[in-house]
């Protein structure tokens, strides 16, 4: 009898213990009270910076640098000169071309004279029309030559102005990558010097084609959209915010075929020159919502391009669709529709749970 009881006991200790095991075992999943509250949604993008115009500038004539006028990294204006390359040569075809005309409009006026005194003659009918059609003809060459010989002025003259080569905007100098003596050409690999009007950046960034697509329907339309746009911060390569707000101006109608994304570009002011053509940053877009659900993004999980999170009803969970707000943090979701206030979800590893699992919360 004693030996029965000992056993009865042993099994029940042993139950115990594999009942307690079990319980420690259990998941335990976090929950979570959905609330209404204030957001602001910072979200972050990768950026590029482009000067509000950049031309490179490439000599219009052949010949050897015989000055440099500005310097690296130098404040120009335009029209101010840049480059001067050697003229001489250029001066020489421009007084051999003046003489040529010169030339010419002598010969026109003994054409003229020529000509002159046989319409006389035939008025006289001392000699015959093709005498006077004679004349007329080596007038109207004697024309034709200076006029071609005006086209070579006008033509060396150009060559001749283009020796001295001129900011075409003002900007900022970049990087001169010849020195004086160099023999440069219209067909040269590196420009002389290229100038990037720096008063305004264009920062580009993009989001992605389901972003641009749910603002174009929330706002209504891509103009409205533009115009309703918050002002956009952006972040300096050394991570430091930069003092000025910048705005979007324009969205792109084409879809990166590679990435899925959408460029937009925004403008910011640059009074004290220290965004760069070719920088890089981070452009922030920053927004406050009222009286919104907002939750992490943890709680959330994707399945076919749509969101779903688990509400635990009645202990069980419940799988639910959710819509959220276009911009997010990275972190945390707003919830447009499919909660409410006072709704308990899961708050984490939604993603690794199924339907009508029992959660004491």
């Amino acid at each position: 009898m004693r030996k029965i009881v000992w056993t009865l006991l042993l099994g029940l200790s042993l139950f115990s213990c594999t009942e307690k095991k079990q319980e420690k075992d259990a998941p335990v999943y976090r929950t979570m009270k959905v609330e209404r509250s204030s957001q602001e949604v910072k979200a972050t993008y990768s950026a590029t910076m482009k000067g509000r115009e950049t031309v490179e500038v490439r000599p219009q004539v052949s010949g050897l640098i015989t000055k440099i006028m500005t310097a690296e990294g130098q404040k120009v204006s335009k029209g101010q000169t840049l480059f001067i390359i050697d003229q001489v040569p250029y001066v020489a075809a421009l007084n051999t071309a003046e003489a040529s005309l010169k030339s010419a409009k002598a010969a026109e006026a003994t054409a003229q004279l020529n000509y002159d005194s046989k319409k006389q003659l035939r008025d006289q009918q001392v000699i015959s029309d093709f005498e006077l059609q004679t004349s007329q003809q080596a007038l109207l060459s004697a024309q034709a030559q200076v006029a071609q010989a005006q086209a070579q002025v006008a033509n060396a003259r150009n060559s001749l102005s283009y020796t001295v080569v001129k900011s075409p905007l003002s900007g900022v100098a970049g990087m001169i990558p010849y020195h004086v003596g160099a023999l440069v050409s219209p067909s040269i690999a590196e420009p002389l010097i290229s100038v990037s009007d720096d008063s305004e950046m264009w920062v580009y960034f993009s989001l992605s084609e389901r972003e641009v697509t749910d603002l174009t329907m929330q706002y209504g339309s891509v103009e409205a959209f533009i115009s309703g746009m918050p002002d956009v911060s952006l972040l300096l390569s050394n991570g430091k915010e930069y003092d000025q707000k910048g705005r979007v101006d324009a969205v792109s109608g084409i879809v990166d075929a590679s990435t899925g994304a959408v460029s937009l570009r925004a403008v910011f002011p640059n009074p004290q020159h220290l965004l760069r053509n070719g920088g890089t940053g981070t452009v922030v877009v920053s927004t406050i919502r009222d009286d919104v659900i907002v939750i992490p993004q943890t709680a959330t999980f994707e399945l076919q391009n749509k969101v779903f999170v688990y509400r635990v009803v009645e202990g069980k969970t419940q799988q639910t669709e959710i819509s959220v707000a276009p911009l997010d943090d990275g972190k945390t979701y707003i919830v447009e529709s499919g909660l409410q206030k006072g709704d308990i979800i899961i708050a984490e590893g939604a993603g690794l749970l199924k339907e009508g699992l029992s959660i004491d919360h």
